[in-house]
């Protein structure tokens, strides 16, 4: 259910007398502003009319103005996280004034638009498959592209019965948490590095009712029984669920897996190093240890792939995001380990960007 204003706006809360322009200031979360142009465009909304579809309208031209490709989009995205208002109800009241805090807010939630954070990151959450997520910049912002995975996956859990499904880098556990949302009946697992990550990705399972069980970890770690060392204890994955802390090292690569999976599915980081990409766009304040892997960007990929075989059931299946040069590359390396039925799927701008294969023997 779509959240609403706290107050119905209405014409006795708003005389129809015109309005001073107040003398304006950063608001004080933005103190630390270092760019006065910007704030100078945005204030400049100031002198306008306070109407919904006033404040839209200035704020389309100056993110026009300011390059972005979708003003009309990111600045109603703006203006319902601020009103709480749905798409529906924006269209139909946007002919009613904003309070003068709501105001404030828009235009400081505006101006760092224009600095070139993200959206997602500014409102706090992104819209992926049939959920709304929380994301932060401690995760990466799901992207449309990744719904191919989460498609071909729900495909495979239906027609194969996969019981057991794993999550690799889950972030904001945008994957596992739509495969457990349409499928209620698998019994996932998912595992990130980065316990800020996981404590996103639980607050999103909280908010969907949706059972999952979290590990803190590199790749397979937490499923792997280390081998016996000097000083050193064995801590099953299933003794809680915030196991091995740290990442994973050379220990752990040469242990005993302790669980196997049905389906294991991952969105790694895919992107070289030094790829000119990363200082465009969003992803400029996305975390880079969730983006890039290595010079060719297929480190984490090789990993996962070579290790994987011990952690899925025979005729199980591994199902891999990559980047849209990188496809070819990703089937041979699954054939060499033995994968079979190998396949690539295109995105939905027809560059290759989901590759599978099975575990039969």
């Amino acid at each position: 259910m779509p959240l609403r204003y706290s107050k119905k706006l209405n014409s006795s809360h708003f005389p129809r007398k015109k309005r001073l322009a107040p003398c304006i200031t950063a608001p004080p979360f933005l103190s630390s502003c270092h760019c006065p142009a910007v704030w100078h465009a945005v204030s400049s909304l100031r002198e306008a009319a306070v109407q919904i579809r006033a404040l839209l309208r200035q704020a389309v031209t100056l993110l026009k103005d300011h390059g972005f490709e979708s003003p009309r989009l990111e600045a109603e995205l703006l203006m319902m996280h601020v009103t709480k208002l749905n798409k529906v109800q924006l269209i139909t009241r946007d002919h009613e004034e904003l309070p003068a805090l709501d105001e404030t807010v828009y235009r400081a939630l505006l101006e760092q638009r224009l600095q070139g954070q993200p959206i997602a990151y500014i409102v706090g959450e992104r819209d992926f498959w049939n959920l709304t997520l929380k994301v932060s910049p401690d995760t990466l912002i799901p992207r449309p592209d990744t719904e191919i995975l989460v498609e071909k996956a729900l495909t495979l859990i239906k027609c194969n019965y996969c019981r057991d499904v794993l999550d690799l880098g889950t972030g904001s556990g945008a994957i596992i948490l739509s495969l457990k949302h349409d499928a209620p009946e698998i019994r996932a697992s998912a595992v990130d590095i980065s316990p800020a990550a996981l404590a996103v990705a639980a607050e999103n399972a909280a908010r969907y009712n949706l059972e999952v069980s979290w590990y803190c970890g590199s790749w397979f770690s937490p499923f792997m029984q280390p081998q016996n060392a000097a000083g050193a204890t064995k801590d099953k994955a299933s003794s809680s669920p915030y196991t091995f802390n740290i990442r994973g090292g050379a220990a752990a690569a040469q242990g005993e897996a302790i669980a196997q999976f049905d389906l294991i599915v991952a969105n790694p980081p895919y992107i070289e190093e030094g790829d000119p990409h990363l200082k465009q766009g969003d992803v400029r304040f996305e975390p880079m240890g969730a983006l890039v892997s290595g010079q060719d960007g297929l480190s984490d990929i090789k990993l996962i792939v070579h290790e994987s075989r011990a952690f899925l059931r025979q005729g199980g299946y591994l199902v891999l995001e990559h980047g849209y040069n990188q496809g070819e590359a990703v089937r041979h390396l699954l054939q060499t380990v033995g994968y079979v039925q190998v396949e690539t799927l295109r995105d939905y701008g027809q560059n290759e960007r989901v590759t599978l294969g099975r575990a039969l023997s």
